[in-house]
């Protein structure tokens, strides 16, 4: 079968009589730890397997989605580890440059103070305070989840090195003039005084107004609508569309744009939809992405009229007014000349908000740092649809490829003090020089460095080789570059991924970051819907592993790990989970009472019974299986694969089956022994990627080996035996069925009835032993009357019911039920024969009524049995 080659003390069988999570995780994921059980070698010679961390938050604590992405990924590197490999799963924080400086201003606050009182030079260092003090909590909760780790290789986007690798990307694409600084519009938040990145920015449904407002005067005017009147203060232009014959005679002219003095023109072009409302829109250049376009191909001045704090500026009697209060006043305003053709309120309509701060993100012309994605992008889609790397599932191809094949200029500059600091001096005359790593900046009277700092999403687009160590051409880049794979949520494909194929590629000379992206759903909670704080849904996976422990929160989540889709999760289901872990547990007891054992060859198929050879072939079958599964990351169908196999067949069909065969001892208890102690053994192992505290603890105590955690992956043998797993299927045929009739006779499990067996001549005879003990059949004894008699699977169970059941009572019921059943029938049989009802019943009706005729067959054919196994009197 398998073979593991740790060196093995003799294996105890005591265990506890039950299983007690919180008392076994933490020593266990101590003494990993300490036995450096997850380091990695780069001067081994086993062959690589690579994962990086999605790098947390340095803020962040462990929420489900980290949980559900972390118990993926220690699943994977757990088993490549058993196969052999020289397994790396590399971990670290993100710096989160917005997040963790909100943070720290909040904690400024309670003292009365503002970064700016500090200056910036003391605020990050007080940054760097509050990381040593506070951040980082998340490590600790990532050990109480199991992660297998590299901890001494933990790095910190903002740690030295990881910041030699950021100036020294940005000098290369600098000097290859993808980088440059320009003023474009930009998501900004009022509050963070800063540009955001698209992922920064929620949208959510807000209600607003919807105005329509008249430009011009008579013949020469026409109509626009708005949701954000404040900004008409801006507008350089009115757009129409070029074929739209309503306002041919307009194009090129000026109007008289409302409450200024200014006059503005009418310009033609093919962005404006002639069928969306007046199919006339205002042009606002410096704050609305789509207006500077156009004002871009029509020339059109760029009036920035709000400032950083989304104050008003433009001259007049709206300066120094909150953009939403100018908004009021300006309708108002409006209003009273009798500008307003129209109004509706509330107008419903998505809105882009902070992610930090909740505050409404305001699109805004500024002067920013952009990467050229040009080259870069083009280079990461090539990647996928060479074959160098591969998207699964497949399907979200498609997604990668509309986002690589049309992506924007990135805005990579960020007005914070928390973060990389753009290497770009500025001189007294006008002079720009970027600085790499190993020069010295420029110094002298009037140079200065940018303020600005790089966006986070740069620095973890570094991630999969600044982490091992590059620029510097290390060991452990040469070994551990580029990754196996790559296992994140969908939700950050465009954000997080694709920056990786872009800096990796460029970076690693054409090399990609990894072979494979891996991309799963989000959690859900257990009725499908998003778990936000605002529901109420959010659920804390530290309280389910205080309550239920890590492993079964980890096998729920795996459990529901389809690649590419969302994962619903209940706290009822990681309640089941429990149960099986404890099933595992209790069942691995018993075995290890009754005579399991891994001591010794194992015996000759010649010596074992059919249910020996039966678990065995479906052992290396669930051991085939497992490895496919893996391999094509269904991590849901291989914990159902296994799930199924420890409960259904070791622990419900196999052990009971050999009940009979232990108690009796001898040559056929040693030989299942052996078999079952292989069983559990193999089991272990293949469940220990994604249950891993208890399968250490049973393991180590059934075979006596160090640790699972550096255990021989299993190997299928090859070894199948048809015609044992036929026999067990009709011994699993007859149980079914006599269960099934005893609970329609209203008989408890433990109940014992007398029976006899007529199985001579069938391949059932060797188990009888095995039949009477799962179903309590009594031998016959004196007095039997064979008052039931099922006919199963080629032979015959004859029972004694008289004296368990009252046979007049349960026949009053069927017969009851018989006349109900009937009744159903006819009722359907009558309105499917009536061509009336047919002819104006709607299809979903009609088959409901097929639905209740084949209902009514099934309960009268049923029943029918029923009352024909019934005792005569």
């Amino acid at each position: 079968m398998t073979e593991n080659t740790q060196q093995q003390t003799a294996p105890t069988t005591e265990l506890p009589t039950q299983y007690a999570p919180a008392e076994v995780e933490g020593p266990l994921y101590e003494r990993w730890v300490e036995r450096g059980y997850f380091e990695a070698d780069a001067k081994s010679e086993k062959p690589p397997y690579t994962i990086v961390i999605p790098p947390p938050n340095v803020t962040g604590s462990l929420h489900l989605g980290h949980a559900f992405e972390h118990t993926l990924i220690d699943a994977l590197t757990r088993r490549k580890r058993m196969q052999g490999y020289e397994t790396l799963w590399q971990p670290g924080m993100d710096h989160a440059g917005i997040a963790t400086q909100n943070v720290v201003e909040r904690e400024l606050a309670k003292e009365g103070k503002s970064r700016h009182d500090l200056g910036r030079e003391a605020f990050v260092e007080r940054v760097w305070q509050w990381k040593a003090e506070s951040g980082g909590q998340i490590s600790g909760q990532m050990k109480r989840l199991g992660d297998g780790v590299a901890w001494s290789r933990e790095r910190f986007t903002m740690d030295e090195g990881l910041s030699q690798a950021v100036q020294t990307i940005f000098k290369k694409l600098y000097d290859d003039e993808l980088i440059y600084r320009a003023e474009r519009i930009i998501n900004w938040c009022p509050r963070c005084l800063t540009a955001i990145s698209d992922i920064e920015v929620e949208y959510q449904d807000d209600d607003g107004e919807l105005v329509s407002i008249r430009y011009g005067e008579g013949e020469d005017s026409l109509v626009v609508a708005t949701t954000r009147a404040e900004t008409m203060l801006g507008d350089t232009a009115v757009a129409v569309h070029p074929d739209d014959e309503r306002y041919r005679h307009l194009v090129g002219k000026r109007i008289k744009l409302p409450l200024t003095d200014r006059t503005i023109p009418v310009v033609a072009d093919t962005h404006v939809d002639p069928e969306f409302g007046t199919g006339a829109v205002k042009v606002t250049p410096a704050h609305d992405p789509n207006d500077f376009e156009i004002g871009r191909r029509h020339d059109l001045p760029n009036l920035a009229v709000m400032d950083e704090r989304a104050v008003i500026t433009a001259h007049g009697p709206f300066q120094g007014l909150d953009r939403l209060e100018a908004r009021s006043a300006i309708v108002a305003a409006l209003r009273a000349e009798g500008r307003i053709v129209a109004e509706k309120r509330p107008y419903t309509h998505s809105v882009g908000h902070c992610s930090r701060c909740k505050t409404t993100i305001e699109p805004r012309l500024s002067m920013q740092w952009w990467v050229k994605v040009g080259p870069l992008a083009k280079a990461a889609g090539d990647a996928v649809r060479d074959g160098k790397v591969t998207i699964h599932p497949q399907e979200m191809e498609k997604r990668y490829f509309d986002w690589v094949d049309n992506l924007h200029d990135w805005c990579i500059s960020r007005q914070l003090w928390w973060g990389h600091r753009i290497p770009v001096w500025y001189g007294p005359n006008g002079e720009v020089v970027c600085v790499g790593p190993d020069e010295q900046p420029p110094a002298g009277e009037g140079w200065h460095q940018d303020t600005d700092v790089l966006d986070t999403w740069f620095s973890s687009g570094l991630w999969p080789f600044s982490t091992l160590g590059w620029p510097e051409r290390t060991e452990s880049l040469e070994k551990f570059y580029p990754n196996s794979v790559l296992l994140t949520g969908y939700d950050i494909l465009f954000f997080w991924v694709a920056r990786m194929m872009m800096f990796g590629l460029y970076a690693m000379d054409g090399t990609p970051p990894f072979h494979t992206i891996a991309l799963h759903g989000m959690v859900r909670d257990q009725n499908g819907k998003k778990m936000s704080k605002s529901f109420g849904n959010v659920v804390n996976p530290l309280d389910w592993m205080d309550a239920y422990g890590s492993d079964a929160v980890r096998f729920t989540l795996a459990r529901g790990a389809n690649p590419g889709v969302d994962v619903p999760i209940g706290e009822e289901w990681v309640q089941a989970s429990s149960k099986f872990a404890n099933k595992i547990w209790n069942a691995t007891r018993f075995a290890l009472m009754n005579g399991a054992t891994v001591e010794g060859e194992l015996p000759d198929p010649s010596e074992m019974s059919a249910t020996d050879r039966w678990i065995l072939s479906r052992l290396n079958k669930t051991v085939a299986e497992v490895d496919a599964f893996y391999d094509d990351y269904q991590f849901s169908k291989l914990s159902d694969a296994l799930y199924h196999f420890a409960w259904d067949e070791v622990f419900d069909w196999y052990v009971e089956l050999s009940k009979t065969t232990f108690f009796a001892g001898g040559d056929g208890a040693r030989v299942s022994g052996r078999v079952l102690g292989e069983v559990l053994d193999v089991m272990l192992r293949l469940l220990h990627p994604v249950v891993p505290f208890v399968t250490e603890t049973l393991w180590t105590t059934l075979t006596g080996g160090e640790s699972v955690v550096i255990a021989d992956w299993p190997k299928d043998s090859g070894f199948r035996d048809a015609a044992a797993e036929q026999e067990i299927a009709l011994v699993q045929r007859v149980v079914t069925e006599v269960r099934r009739f005893r609970k329609e006779q209203g008989l408890q499990d433990a109940q014992k009835v007398p029976a006899r067996l007529e199985l001579d001549g069938t391949a059932l005879a060797p188990h009888e032993p095995a039949i009477r003990q799962i179903l309590r059949l009594q031998p016959e004894g004196e007095g039997f009357s064979a008052t039931a008699s099922l006919p199963v699977a080629g032979a015959t169970v004859a029972l004694d019911l008289s004296g368990t059941i009252d046979v007049e009572a349960e026949r009053k019921r069927l017969t009851k039920d018989l006349v109900a059943a009937e009744k159903e029938k006819a009722q359907a049989n009558g309105k499917l024969g009536n061509e009336a009802f047919l002819a104006k019943a709607p299809d979903n009706v009609v088959e409901k009524i097929r639905t209740r005729l084949a209902k009514a067959d099934e309960d009268i054919a049923r029943i029918q049995a029923q009352l024909a196994n019934l005792p005569q009197a």
